[in-house]
């Protein structure tokens, strides 16, 4: 249902995104009035601009790499080429049925959905377009946008982001990714199997620095394999437009030229000029600051999403949504564990983790309190079956639970889930050692690491 000329609610947010549209749900659920300011689309950028469309782009090129290297599975294929009107199309189509199925579920729970852009003018009240919306409670969900760095412009054309990377038309000959974190790493991977000759430009030690650096070590030799290009280690310096693209400069002076270049840095928090620090509510560098339970400070207002400093991950927004919404009816939910929060890169291979990474876990407990066992995949017969190499590692507190799961190899992210029970349930070892996996599934090597640490390896080395 749509409200256009303002009223009172139990609960005002501001966003539609994933954290946004979660606490509206929950919080109509449990029988609260609410009313959603989204300027765009309902979603926002996950479902158009994120981890929707990126990843049905790396299915496509899952798909042509399978084509391409059929033969070896005993299958003759041959890969003609890639149809990026087709490509697109195919994305288009699972955002609108996914983007559909959100409409109906909005108006079904009765929310009031405004369409506008909306500005926080009072501790209980966001104004759209002239029209005013109070909220006994207030929620600002109003997500991120693509960074860029100072002095580098955006064109659309030859220099772009991942929202342009996404409508592309065509597959660039060349490309350059200024950025080795999950948004670089997963466009770089898609392109060099649409064919695109690939140079990731870093300027931390390595690429995925945020997990831990076996997995990033692992990951650089995949790409290697791979033939993606990458330097790490130096900061940009300059791109310049050439003839045919874009030439970039980094620390020390090399250059790398290509036809286009994606500027893939973070993501910055959408925060300016919506009356935030107006009401007094305070920022750091442009994220709301909150306590553990979400509050800002003033007044019934909490904050949720890609705009409260940590990571910025949909499924994290959509379960602070939910805690928002239940901590406004009196709920009282367990507090979000941060560290728990499972983190997946969807490249070729993939890496999925929870949990500390080894170089924080000994940091938090001390050197000669942790353990690690890495389980190489090169035994697990699902694997083999697919063809993919990689590891689980497991990290431990001596004569304690595991404190982080990480992994890497093709599908892993699918076994994130058992990950983040074992770590948020502070499981030991012994525990999981006990659990039966099926037989042939990937889930197994998850077992067996833990039958090692548990002091019983079957298929592996203690």
């Amino acid at each position: 249902m749509t409200e256009p000329n303002g009223g009172t609610f139990d609960v005002v947010i501001l966003g539609g995104g994933s954290g946004g549209y979660a606490a509206a749900l929950r919080a109509a659920q449990l029988d609260l009035s609410v009313a959603l300011i989204e300027k765009g689309k309902l979603g926002g950028t996950c479902l158009h601009n994120g981890c929707i469309p990126t990843k049905a782009l790396l299915h496509a090129a899952e798909i042509a790499d399978q084509t391409r290297e059929s033969e070896q599975f005993g299958v003759k294929a041959e890969l003609v080429g890639i149809d990026m009107s087709g490509v697109n199309s195919y994305k288009e189509g699972v955002i609108s049925r996914l983007y559909k199925g959100l409409q109906g579920l909005v108006k079904s729970a009765k929310i009031t959905l405004v369409e506008g852009h909306g500005r926080l003018v009072g501790p209980e009240t966001i104004e759209v377009d002239g029209r005013r919306y109070t909220g006994r409670n207030i929620v600002l969900a109003t997500g991120s946008y693509a960074r860029t760095l100072p002095g580098l412009e955006i064109d659309g054309e030859r220099v772009i982001t991942s929202d342009h990377a996404l409508t592309l038309d065509r597959v660039p000959t060349s490309a350059i990714v200024l950025g080795g974190g999950v948004i670089g790493v997963e466009f770089a991977s898609v392109w060099k199997s649409f064919g695109v000759d690939v140079t990731i430009i870093e300027a931390l030690p390595r690429l995925v620095a945020a997990e831990d650096e076996e997995s990033s070590k692992a990951l650089e030799r995949a790409f290697r394999k791979r033939g993606i290009k990458f330097s790490v280690g130096k900061r940009f310096e300059k791109a310049e437009y050439t003839d045919s693209g874009v030439k970039v400069t980094i620390e020390g002076g090399q250059t790398f030229e290509a036809e286009l270049l994606l500027v893939a840095v973070g993501r910055g928090p959408n925060t300016a000029g919506l009356g935030y620090e107006e009401q007094g509510i305070r920022l750091d560098r442009g994220f709301v600051l909150t306590d553990e339970r979400l509050r800002t400070g003033v007044g019934n207002i909490y904050a949720v999403g890609d705009i409260v400093p940590g990571l910025q991950l949909a499924h994290r927004g959509f379960q602070q949504g939910i805690f928002v919404a239940e901590e406004i009816a009196g709920r009282n939910p367990a507090v979000i564990d941060e560290t728990g929060i499972p983190r997946v890169t969807y490249s070729d291979p993939e890496l999925a983790s929870v949990g500390l990474t080894e170089a924080r876990a000994k940091e938090r407990y001390g050197a000669d309190k942790i353990v690690t066992y890495n389980y190489n995949l090169g035994g697990n017969g699902k694997s083999q079956i697919l063809k993919t190499a990689g590891f689980v590692k497991l990290v431990r507190v001596v004569d304690g639970p595991v404190v982080g799961v990480h992994m890497v190899g093709a599908r892993l992210g699918e076994l994130v889930g058992e990950a983040q029970l074992i770590v948020n349930w502070e499981a030991y070892p012994a525990e999981v050692a006990q659990l039966i996996h099926a037989h042939p599934t990937q889930s197994e090597a998850l077992g067996e690491a833990h039958l090692a640490l548990a002091g019983k390896p079957l298929h592996a080395h203690a």
